[in-house]
């Protein structure tokens, strides 16, 4: 738990290390008519004990089965540049690169909540992808907004998105 405060607190929204220093992104996958790009900010809280929250800019590029997050701070430094294809998935911040089996452990190793890659990439998508636990409000979604909560398994998960599609 004190792990997982501690990578929370580096600023990430839904997926951050922290690391103050800019450094190029590395070339992701390149959108195609079944892929899709998106940028923005976003926010994650987790109602955990003690709570934790955290919120960064970021760009969305590939689809569920291969691509890039690149999560950087309002002033334009990078966070972390998270890339994954099958198999595979990587951490980059600061001068660590850090190899998951999956996007989702990635995901959850990074922010403490199992986010559902297929359905984010759906949801952003405006499509109700259902997911068990998870509540989208999708209501906003042609405005650019978005609000997914996970109510289970515990503790409760609250993601805020706030995008445009590239």
């Amino acid at each position: 738990m004190r792990r997982r405060a501690t990578l929370a607190a580096g600023g990430l929204a839904v997926l951050a290390l922290a690391g103050c220093a800019s450094q190029p992104a590395a070339p992701g996958p390149t959108p195609t008519s079944a892929s899709g790009a998106w940028s923005g900010r976003l926010a994650l809280r987790i109602d955990s004990e003690p709570p934790q929250s955290f919120s960064a800019l970021f760009d969305l590029r590939g689809t569920p089965q291969a691509g890039e997050l690149t999560l950087t701070t309002p002033i334009g430094n990078t966070l972390a540049v998270l890339q994954w294809s099958p198999g595979e998935a990587l951490l980059k911040n600061s001068d660590q690169t850090r190899r998951y089996e999956s996007v989702e452990a990635l995901i959850e190793a990074a922010t403490g909540a199992a986010i559902p890659v297929d359905a984010l990439f759906g949801w952003l998508a405006g499509r109700d992808d259902p997911v068990p636990g998870w509540r989208a409000n999708l209501s906003q979604v042609a405005s650019g907004r978005l609000q997914a909560i996970r109510q289970s398994p515990q503790p409760v998960a609250d993601l805020r998105i706030a995008f445009e599609r590239s």
